[in-house]
């Protein structure tokens, strides 16, 4: 039996540890989470998100029907453009969509596969998370690995330096069709990857992407799809006299402007006072004379084309009509910046002294009918670092993704001609580097050996994917590259046509080695930034609904003091005129 001294101690130490003040440090209704298991809810939330584009990476890959809240739909593959439309809201999920995002703007090519490889790194992680293994361990791991099979992946490289412009070319063109043959262009990858490779080359050294333009016209066959070596835009915005000019050139001069080619009216507070009425006709005939002086002045200077990024009036039209120039106006920046860069002309802010080397030139300017609409083209232009794609097709999403598709594969070509090396495609890569991370893991101890292998097996989901999308047997499949590259196939990659397995190197499945470097070290990075999350801090909900309370209701409960108080029952302002306030 305890001694009564010692069970008041007892006593007063649970009174002093009732009475200490409670911290609070986060404000009322912010939720946290955290641990192992707010780690591992991470890890499937993006495993969800993986899930969602699993079924488009390939030749043989399934489109995404995506209908938004605007009615608008897209069809695609892409995994950029996926990514984006869904609209993610899960806080960890959301670093798949960045580095697809990220993936897009670097290389344009291999969205989907980063973002599986991320998927698949985190699902292999899960396990060691779930045993007790501390995220940091797995994540200097992780890296060490990513580290190797970017050494590996250098050594893997095919240069394609140091090739003759022929054969550089059809080199190219492999390239391009690797990344069309997944999209829904794939049935037309040959014809539209030359159409590719031509415009790229096309380009200056800097390989500026927006010197290439693709403009989408509905109707039409693929096929009717076709390469503008120069500029062509869509017949702009014209007035009254704009059919009596003409519609073709050989030869002609070509001034850019940037000034608007109108009747200035004046301003509605404008005010002029007269002492004599006679003084009127000279205002409104200055007028006249500052925009016949401009139109003048550009007669004057020998062009034959006159192009404006802002309006030319209906005067200026007639006027260019009745001396056989051709004009338009509104033209769209890009477009402007296209043309001066093809025909060698600058961009005018003045008519004044207008000197012949600020005009452009071309062998043939013409306006063409494609489909229902009218194009303007440049052709033949004496420096052209610039080329438009006109692409043709039946329905609106169909162009919208055959737009996607052409991007993806000018991408491909730029980093291709760039970094001028190539790896083999299909799979047969990451087969590689998983069997060469084997066989590192196997030369080292502890926790790192199981990690690195973990990393490597990961690999294994590009072959795997591209396998079950295509419709054949994904263990088979496996089984037989792990096979051949044991046996030192290290080309041998998944053959979607035939099934089994093939050298995709002799099959010309060839990818930029930067797509699979960028890939592999994007997708390792974000799958460490999500292990490195141990909690999860959400605010509290916005106090914004509560505010958008009407007036009304909230008046009326909060002043009506009991029946007979001030505002009684009633509701809103009403509340004074209720039972009790009259």
């Amino acid at each position: 039996k305890p001694k009564a001294g010692n069970s008041r101690l007892t006593d007063i130490f649970k009174m002093s540890y009732m009475m200490q003040p409670s911290i609070i440090l986060l404000k009322e209704g912010t939720d946290t989470s955290q641990g192992k298991a707010q780690l591992i809810s991470n890890i499937n939330a993006c495993c969800a998100v993986v899930d969602c584009v699993r079924t488009t990476l390939g030749p043989r890959g399934m489109d995404k029907l995506v209908h938004d809240d605007k009615g608008k739909v897209t069809i695609s593959n892409d995994g950029a453009t996926i990514m984006k439309l869904l609209e993610i809201v899960h806080p960890a999920a959301q670093s798949l969509v960045e580095i697809a995002k990220s993936q897009d703007s670097e290389v344009g090519d291999g969205t989907t596969s980063v973002v599986l490889l991320a998927g698949e790194f985190l699902k292999e992680a899960k396990s060691f998370v779930e045993e007790g293994v501390h995220p940091q361990t797995i994540i200097k791991s992780y890296r060490v690995a990513a580290s190797l099979a970017a050494k590996k992946l250098k050594e893997l490289e095919i240069s394609i330096e140091g090739k003759d412009p022929e054969e550089r070319r059809a080199l190219l063109i492999k390239c391009a069709m690797t990344s069309l043959n997944s999209k829904l262009i794939h049935s037309k990858s040959e014809f539209f990857g030359r159409i590719v490779v031509d415009a790229v080359l096309s380009l200056d050294q800097d390989l500026n992407l927006s010197m290439i333009g693709i403009k989408k016209v509905p109707g039409g066959a693929m096929e009717d799809s076709l390469l503008v070596q120069g500029v062509a835009f869509k017949k702009t915005f014209s007035y009254a006299g704009f059919e009596q000019q003409p519609k073709m050139f050989h030869q002609p001069k070509i001034i850019l402007l940037n000034i608007e080619l109108e009747l200035k009216s004046e301003k509605e507070n404008a005010e002029i006072r007269l002492t004599d009425p006679s003084e009127y006709q000279a205002i409104v005939d200055a007028e006249w004379n500052i925009i016949y002086d401009k139109l003048d002045k550009i007669v004057a200077s020998g062009a034959k084309i006159v192009l404006s990024r802002l309006a030319i009036g209906d005067l200026a039209t007639q006027y260019f009509a009745d001396r056989d120039i051709f004009c338009a106006g509104r033209v769209a920046e890009e477009d402007l910046a296209r043309v001066s860069k093809a025909t060698g002309g600058a961009v005018q802010t003045t008519v004044n002294n207008i000197i012949p080397a600020v005009l452009g030139s071309c062998d043939l300017f013409e306006e063409r009918q494609i489909g229902a609409d009218r194009y303007n083209f440049f052709t033949g232009c004496s420096n052209a670092k610039s080329a438009t794609i006109v692409l043709r097709g039946g329905g609106e999403q169909f162009i919208d993704e055959a737009e996607r598709s052409v991007h993806d594969a000018v991408m491909i070509v730029r980093r291709a001609l760039k970094y001028t090396a190539i790896v083999p495609g299909g799979g047969a890569v990451e087969m590689e580097l998983s069997r060469s991370l084997r066989e590192h893991a196997r030369t080292i101890q502890g926790k790192q050996q199981l990690l690195i292998a973990a990393f490597a097996k990961a690999l294994e989901v590009i072959p795997r994917q591209l396998a079950d999308n295509a419709g054949y047997d994904s263990t088979d499949v496996l089984n037989k590259l792990r096979h051949s590259h044991a046996s030192g196939g290290k080309y041998s990659g998944v053959d979607i046509i035939n099934g089994g397995i093939c050298n995709t190197y002799e099959t010309f499945v060839w990818e930029p080695t930067i797509v699979k470097l960028n890939a592999i070290s994007s997708a390792a990075e974000a799958a460490c930034l999500v292990l490195s999350v141990d909690e999860t801090i959400r605010g509290p909900k916005s106090q914004s609904q509560d505010d958008q309370t009407p007036m009304g209701r909230g008046m009326g409960r909060g002043m009506g003091m009991g029946r007979g108080g001030m505002g009684g029952r009633g509701r809103g302002l009403r509340a004074l005129r209720g039972r009790g306030g009259r």
